[in-house]
């Protein structure tokens, strides 16, 4: 059984029709898993019901062999769940360092060593501990935002669009940090709209269309599917 098995998925918000039906995700221990597919697919919404930022009608979610389906998202994140969303991500009247520690407020064990790994993946951070992180760039920010998701020692790192609105040269930068995240051990499952940079990182993608499952495979096999490439990749 995967690390995270997320299967059948079928929900959406309150009383609505629902976003996502029979939606599948799984994630292995210190791989990367993909998420892609045209605008209005139901990619966040598939995260966010990982989550459990929103009811499913059927489905699953297994975490390390442990149901969670019913778990609301605050009871997640002490059984390993960390989550990054898209926008508002960061404290920006709080100092780099000050968001850190706000990401470590379920801990009740000394955080410095963890504070430090992430100065060590993140150097800028560190240099910027005392700085607001509103002053940030929009990729610093990102760092602070998968840092301070970093400081309650996730074993599933989920991030929504991480790439989102920054420069392509910040773009290689975090999925660089990202793949090393997930050689520390860490499941990671993204969300990304630059779906051939994200694939070429991904032990596996998952293409969704209308909330559905269209292709499930390794990042590679996609990257090589004609289908995949012509439809959501651009030729």
């Amino acid at each position: 059984m995967s690390f995270l098995s997320a299967t059948g998925m079928t929900g959406g918000y309150g009383a609505g029709a629902d976003i996502i039906h029979d939606c599948t995700i799984t994630v292995e221990a210190g791989e990367i898993a993909v998420v892609v597919g045209p605008n209005g697919a139901g990619k966040s919404t598939a995260m966010k019901a990982v989550f459990g930022m929103l009811g499913l009608r059927e489905g699953k979610v297994l975490l390390d062999g442990e149901d969670i389906t019913q778990m609301a998202p605050q009871d997640r994140v002490p059984k390993g769940m960390g989550f990054v969303p898209q926008n508002r991500n960061v404290f920006v009247s709080l100092t780099v360092e000050e968001n850190l520690e706000m990401g470590a407020f379920i801990r009740k064990d000394d955080i410095r060593e963890t504070k430090d790994q992430v100065f060590s993946l993140f150097p800028i951070l560190a240099e910027k501990r005392n700085q607001p992180a509103g002053e940030l760039s929009g990729g610093q920010r990102q760092q602070v935002a998968v840092g301070r998701a970093l400081m309650t020692r996730p074993r599933l790192l989920m991030l929504d669009e991480p790439t989102a609105g920054v420069s392509p040269i910040v773009m290689d930068e975090l999925f660089d940090k990202i793949l090393e995240v997930a050689k520390t051990g860490v499941a990671i499952l993204m969300v990304e709209q630059n779906a051939r940079q994200a694939l070429e990182i991904a032990d596996h993608g998952f293409v969704l269309v209308q909330g559905r499952n269209r292709f499930t495979d390794t990042g590679e096999a996609l990257l090589a599917n004609e289908e995949v490439r012509r439809s959501f990749l651009g030729g």
